[in-house]
């Protein structure tokens, strides 16, 4: 089984040693760590990868190999690899997807739950088990407008849960942009201030004092002007957000130059009772999110970067969470916010024609009182317009 393990990581032009391997085997008989694919990953990690860079390359092929293995939420059942392998594609008519109804989420849940107890084996194309390529509300690759997505890629965008464990990349401050034209969008949010030691040539005042001393020059400086404005910056990773990293990147390297007192944390979806700002560690680096709204101060301007794509379970229902079981709806969390940072907004990179088609992203408007932007240069202008005023 690891010799296949060990070729996938190596195709991933990861640089795996034979020695390393061997490794990672002898640390395996000698009992390091208990049955756990979680044990297992952070292992093979620590004996295969030696630069914290390739991090991320062996998340991807990590996660490709076992794919759909390890259940992220509170069941205790372990799903067979072999019933989420996806070998039928299957067609339906219209009239057919209207004929398949909604169950709610209570329904959901508990219906999830026996079948874990009740079913025996691999299923396909059926509108009940645990499967793919079907109607069933629970597996992967078939069609039901709401149920859990158990391991492979979602296609529709409905699921209500995913179980299926991802490793998020931080989003690059460092990329250069292609075109000025998102910094000089943020610069409409602005107020600047003189700060610091004198480091910056004030010509008007040269000028003048030059020509006071006979055209003998006389240089002043000034302290160079700096952007007062605060910006809490909370953005979408992850997930349907994958689409629109490198247009998310832009936007978080310009706001990195335009913005001198600049917070950011991450969120996957929506926002719940914590944050994180290192994606890698998002489970052992939390950040409450009580503690956020009582660390800043209310002249900080809100801004929530994120597709709000995702089933209206994860902003309404208590668990609704694909992650975790959420104590408290997303909405709660989002009218905290936006009450404790009076000037705020949400910036959306997903194009706003689609809008009126996503049940979620209308929530969402109305949660922030219709104060959602597209991430386009009039989209951005007129977001910082709003924040300005």
């Amino acid at each position: 089984m690891l010799i296949n393990f060990f070729y996938t990581l190596r195709a991933a032009k990861l640089q795996v040693s034979i020695r390393e391997y061997l490794t990672l085997i002898e640390a395996l008989k000698a009992g390091v760590i208990g049955p756990s694919v979680d044990e297992f990953y952070y292992l093979s990690r620590t004996t295969l990868v030696k630069d914290e860079t390739q991090f991320d390359k062996f998340d991807r092929a990590f996660g490709a190999y076992f794919k759909g293995v390890e259940l992220v939420t509170d069941f205790t059942q372990d799903i067979p690899l072999e019933w989420l392998k996806k070998t039928l594609e299957r067609e339906l008519t219209p009239e057919q997807k209207a004929a398949i109804e909604k169950m709610g989420w209570d329904e959901l849940m508990e219906t999830l739950k026996k079948r874990l107890e009740e079913q025996k084996g691999r299923h396909e194309g059926g509108n009940k088990w645990i499967g793919t390529g079907g109607t069933s509300p629970f597996g992967h690759g078939g069609y039901n407008p709401q149920g859990v997505r158990i391991g492979g890629n979602g296609g529709k965008r409905s699921a209500v849960k995913v179980w299926d464990q991802r490793a998020y990349a931080d989003y690059d401050d460092s990329l250069e942009l292609g075109t000025r034209n998102i910094k000089v969008a943020l610069r409409r949010l602005r107020r600047f201030a003189r700060e610091g030691a004198e480091t910056e040539l004030d010509l008007d005042d040269t000028i003048h004092s030059t020509a006071a001393n006979a055209g003998l020059l006389d240089i002043k400086m000034v302290p160079e002007r700096h952007n007062k404005v605060k910006v809490l910056l909370l953005m979408d990773v992850g997930g349907t957000m994958d689409e629109h990293i490198h247009r998310v990147e832009e936007l978080f390297s310009a706001a990195k130059a335009e913005f001198k007192h600049l917070e950011f944390y991450y969120f996957h979806n929506c926002v719940y009772d914590f944050v994180w700002k290192n994606n890698k560690r998002r489970y052992a680096e939390k950040f409450p999110t009580w503690d956020i709204i009582r660390k800043y101060n209310r002249d900080y301007k809100l801004i929530f970067v994120g597709d709000a794509t995702m089933s209206p379970y994860e902003i309404l229902q208590p668990g609704g969470s694909v992650e975790y079981n959420n104590e408290e709806p997303g909405a709660e969390w989002l009218q905290r916010l936006t009450h404790a940072f009076p000037k705020y907004a949400w910036i959306n990179p997903e194009p706003a024609g689609v809008w009126q088609y996503r049940q979620s992203i209308a929530i969402i408007q109305q949660i922030v009182n219709q104060r959602m932007f597209p991430l386009s240069l009039q989209g951005l202008e007129g977001a910082m317009r709003l924040l300005s005023k």
